[in-house]
């Protein structure tokens, strides 16, 4: 015998929507709660969120991936020893321990002339997506800045490192501009997401106001290319303007396929004008 009875739980009208989305929505209930699959999946993208959070960066691996990529990486470390200290001293991530700064001092006695770009890696609050997509995402940016012809600082991988730590390691190296490849603060969809800083005159002190911000670089968020196309512009345009930051906005046109008109990718300064 069959029992036709409809179960606990409620499906919710937009259900279709799902299908569209990451987002949590159109779960359902099962009477005044989440039903039980919702709360599972819930309590599962959790767990990922805080292991992102206390993964170590495996620096050998990444540092092999790198140079197999003919990019041999310096080695460095912030001023927070450890991930504990880390977690519970964003200061202390923000500068280079003593050792790592007087690497860098003694590399810039051997090249006066300094640079015009800095590249830094830093693990921040996912070594997830440090591990995953700096090494993918760096080889669509050199091959689309290969025509710039900037000089490149070598590549610096900093552990327990935060965005301001890239100012340091620019006005030791002397470098013009600096971008930091880092993992952000792990979302409830998206353990793995790469960030992306950049400033123009880098040093010690400056604000969050004088960095432009690219985020959520990943398979399921904003393509390694598009992501370089967009940095790319930046920094042409900070070279040209001599600024970043809040003065520098992202106008930057998406490349178009089929001799069509490119498509302006602030659709917010489009409505405006």
């Amino acid at each position: 015998m069959h029992d036709d009875k409809p179960g606990p739980a409620i499906a919710n009208p937009w259900q279709e929507l799902r299908r569209l989305t990451p987002a949590r929505i159109a779960l359902g209930r099962a009477g005044t709660s989440l039903p039980t699959s919702a709360q599972l999946d819930f309590q599962f993208a959790h767990a990922q969120a805080r292991d992102a959070v206390h993964l170590p960066l495996d620096c050998s691996a990444l540092a092999a991936q790198l140079a197999g990529d003919g990019q041999q990486p310096l080695l460095l470390h912030s001023a927070a020893p450890d991930r504990h200290t880390y977690l519970q001293r964003p200061d202390l991530g923000r500068r280079l321990d003593a050792a790592s700064a007087e690497r860098l001092r003694q590399h810039r006695e051997q090249h006066a002339d300094g640079y015009d770009l800095a590249i830094v890696i830093a693990d921040g609050l996912s070594a997830l997506a440090v591990q995953r997509h700096s090494a993918p995402f760096l080889q669509r940016l050199r091959e689309q800045m290969s025509a710039d012809g900037w000089s490149l600082a070598p590549l610096c991988l900093v552990q327990q490192g935060r965005v301001a730590v890239a100012d340091e390691v620019a006005e030791l190296l002397g470098a013009k501009m600096v971008v930091i490849l880092i993992g952000e603060r792990p979302g409830l969809s998206s353990p793995d997401s790469l960030g992306l800083y950049f400033t123009y005159a880098p040093r010690v002190g400056l604000t969050d106001a004088y960095r432009n911000c690219i985020s959520n670089v990943r398979l399921e968020g904003l393509s390694y290319g598009l992501a370089a196309h967009k940095l790319l512009y930046l920094m042409r345009e900070a070279c040209r303007r001599l600024l970043s930051g809040v003065s520098l906005k992202d106008e930057a046109e998406l490349p178009s396929l089929g001799g069509e008109q490119p498509v302006r990718l602030n659709f917010l300064v489009d409505s405006l004008q």
